[in-house]
């Protein structure tokens, strides 16, 4: 630091210049506010706006889904290779001594075919190969020449790395040594790869003494793993051009990403050449913007393939078309198929004829049915209840500290028990059986029927010392099959014991008689202050009780 800023002569001066301060602040202002109008004078220097330096997010984002071929830049292509391990392009020169049967001492060039000519041999194709795999190559172009007595030996020529620039909308722009034989890709993910918001990964020119020798598309490597051979050399530059337009896939395809297209060859076709819908997929869902304008469209397939999209699109494939089969699936116990094609129309009695059941062990008065879609309402129904009691707890006031406190706990309490609730997984019970008949519904794809075994037991779960299955007995009471559980706990609600049927028949067990195979699920008391929360919550916990027959603790 500089001393002489505290010393009293520094000091004085400052005290001096104080009468032209005021001036050079109003200079200043007057800079600041008409400098960049009129030139560079008086503004600070501005940044820089070339696609390698302006920052990324300034560039507008497609979606959330990253660039199709973005996954190659991992680090993966940039790693150094040893001489051997590099992969010969055209131009590449190499010693080649032979001895033996045959002998040549000399250097050869790969051709622009990939080759090398021997003499009397012809061409032996050596692109693509790593150096080390050139001799064995020579070796059997020799072999089936007929002549098998001779040694090889081969060593890169052009051994001297070599110095390319990378620039464009890369993210490290710079310059980045490697061999003459590594690719493009090679010193493209050097530079961190392609930017992802601004690049584009179908405009790759590569520059040589200011003039263009070639362009590269990443798009047929990703796809295909097409990719031109080229030899670098020192001096070069790979420039990266910015994006064109993109437009989103998603849904029921293989590729989801956003898809760059060039100018004028966007459409569903080329679109869904590259994201690959799936055999499932039947319909498109477009969203855009057109002439300013939002734009929606929902087309068939064969309807979108002929549709001009633009950049910005987002395009999501559908499964729309309902077929003419719906799948039905039998559980319990049955002794052929389990899986019965049907047509969509089908009802239980369709199906009912081609399943096999074991007569001995089948209780075909407890059928019933799991259905995805009651399962999913049940799913809701639990959800909402669960919600209102949260809302209801969290929003309750207080008249004093002490009740405050008690809300704290109860709200505690509510919190840990949502938490559970919201983890059960409903089985979507269709009750289809009720006096020894059963209904004759409309079966929906997904469905599950459900045969149960024939039971001599009674199961007791829940809210009881030690739930297990005992052994039915027609003079047996609902306290005694509680006794032989254990009896209650001290949170069992001795008032709400719920018994279900085979069938999945739900009961309370006050004037229900209990048969063999019967459930008996024993629910928590629920202990508040506050009787709405009491009501709420065991609602919730009847509603779990018939959607899984499990209870859960408080």
């Amino acid at each position: 630091m500089d001393t002489a800023l505290f010393s009293p002569r520094a000091t004085s001066r400052r005290t001096g210049a104080a009468a032209w301060l005021p001036a050079l602040f109003v200079l200043f202002l007057l800079a600041a506010a008409f400098g960049p109008a009129r030139g560079a004078a008086f503004a600070a220097p501005a940044e820089a706006k070339s696609p390698a330096s302006a920052p990324a997010a300034a560039a507008s984002v497609t979606s959330d889904l990253p660039p199709f071929a973005a996954n190659l830049f991992q680090g993966n292509f940039g790693q150094a290779r040893s001489a051997e391990a590099r992969e010969l392009a055209p131009g590449d020169r190499l010693v080649l001594r032979l001895w033996g049967d045959r002998n040549y001492d000399g250097v050869v060039t790969v051709t622009d075919a990939g080759d090398i000519e021997l003499q009397d041999l012809g061409a032996v194709p050596v692109a693509g190969l790593a150096q080390a795999q050139v001799a064995e190559a020579i070796r059997s172009k020799l072999s089936a020449s007929g002549v098998e007595n001779v040694q090889v030996y081969v060593s890169p020529m052009d051994g001297r790395p070599v110095s390319v620039f990378v620039t464009g909308f890369v993210m490290k722009p710079g310059r980045y040594n490697g061999a003459p034989s590594d690719s493009v890709l090679a010193f493209l993910d050097r530079a961190g790869g392609i930017d992802p918001r601004r690049g584009s990964y179908r405009t790759i020119r590569l520059l040589r003494g200011g003039a263009e020798m070639g362009s590269f598309d990443l798009y047929p490597f990703a796809l295909k793993g097409a990719l031109p051979l080229v030899r670098l050399q020192d001096g070069d530059t790979i420039v990266v051009g910015e994006k064109g337009p993109a437009v989103s896939a998603s849904g029921e395809i293989r590729n989801a990403a956003r898809f760059e297209f060039r100018k004028g060859e966007a459409t569903g076709a080329k679109l869904a050449e590259m994201a690959d819908p799936l055999a499932t997929a039947s319909h498109a869902s477009i969203v855009g913007t057109r002439n300013g304008a939002p734009f929606n469209l929902y087309l068939p397939l064969r309807e979108f393939r002929t549709l001009p999209l633009a950049d910005g699109d987002r395009v999501e494939f559908l499964a729309d078309t309902p077929g003419d089969t719906i799948m039905v699936e039998v559980q319990g116990a049955i002794r052929g198929a389990s899986r019965f094609p049907l047509k969509r129309t089908a009802r239980l009695r369709d199906v009912q004829q081609y399943i096999a059941v074991d007569a001995d062990r089948a209780d075909l008065t407890g059928l019933y049915i799991k259905r995805r879609s009651v399962a999913a309402r049940q799913k809701r129904a639990i959800e909402d209840a669960l919600r209102r009691l949260e809302e209801s707890s969290f929003t309750a006031t207080s008249a004093s500290p002490e009740e405050a406190q008690i809300r704290n706990h109860e709200a505690e309490m509510i919190g840990k028990f949502a938490e559970k609730a919201r983890n059960v997984t409903p089985e979507g019970i269709v009750v289809v059986g009720s006096g020894g008949k059963v209904a004759d519904i409309a079966l929906e794809d997904g469905d599950v029927i459900v045969i149960p075994e024939k039971s001599d037991v009674v199961l007791v779960t829940g809210e009881v010392v030690m739930p297990q299955a005992i052994v039915w007995n027609g003079d047996k009471r609902l306290k005694d099959y509680v006794r032989g559980a254990g009896g209650y706990t001290n949170r069992a609600d001795t008032g709400t014991i719920l018994l279900v049927r085979p069938n999945g028949e739900v009961f309370r067990t006050a004037d229900t008689t209990i048969a063999a195979g019967d459930q008996l699920l024993v629910l928590p008391r629920v202990d508040s202050k506050n009787l709405q929360t009491v009501k709420d919550m065991s609602q919730i916990l009847y509603q779990i009780a018939v959607a899984t027959k499990v209870v859960i603790g408080l």
